[in-house]
């Protein structure tokens, strides 16, 4: 018996380890996406996104904790270019709610989920080369009103 478990013992060292090794370890897949979460205070969970350059693409997951429908407390979340975050969102008032507050075809736009409501979850993927050092890009919902309350920054990270 004392054999038996000094093999065991021998043997599930270096498999415990590598387990380990690899639950410390930060996943690939991990490092480029986020989860969001949007609520009916106008609030998004983060107000920052890191984004790793070694991404190809990053998925930006996101939530409505809210308990109001969308016609009433909708959220989005829309990707761009800081200095076009103003005409994007006014676009998108005159766009209307059937159109999620967004123009369509707006190449200003990087990415974009689609209008949520209460307990409902969407999410956008985009290319990372659309972004690039030097250049300050933001994330903002473009439901009328809350763009102002509702935007974070998007960094480049090493």
């Amino acid at each position: 018996m004392n054999t038996l478990i000094r093999k065991l013992t021998v043997n599930i060292k270096p498999i415990l380890g590598l387990t380990l090794i690899a639950a410390s370890a930060p996943s690939f897949a991990d490092q480029c996406a986020v989860d969001i979460d949007s609520t009916d205070q106008m609030t998004f969970s983060k107000n920052t996104i890191e984004i790793s350059k070694s991404c190809k693409t990053f998925t930006i997951n996101l939530g409505h904790s809210g308990s109001m429908a969308k016609t009433v407390m909708g959220h989005n979340l829309v990707v761009s270019k800081a200095s076009d975050q103003a005409a994007i969102a006014m676009d998108g008032m005159s766009a209307g709610v059937e159109k999620e507050y967004l123009k369509q075809g707006d190449n200003r736009i990087i990415a974009k989920t689609k209008l949520i409501g209460a307990g409902e979850k969407t999410s956008t993927s985009f290319d990372v080369a659309k972004v690039s050092d030097g250049t300050q890009y933001v994330f903002f919902c473009s439901f009328p009103g809350h763009a102002s309350l509702m935007r974070g920054d998007i960094r480049l990270i090493d």
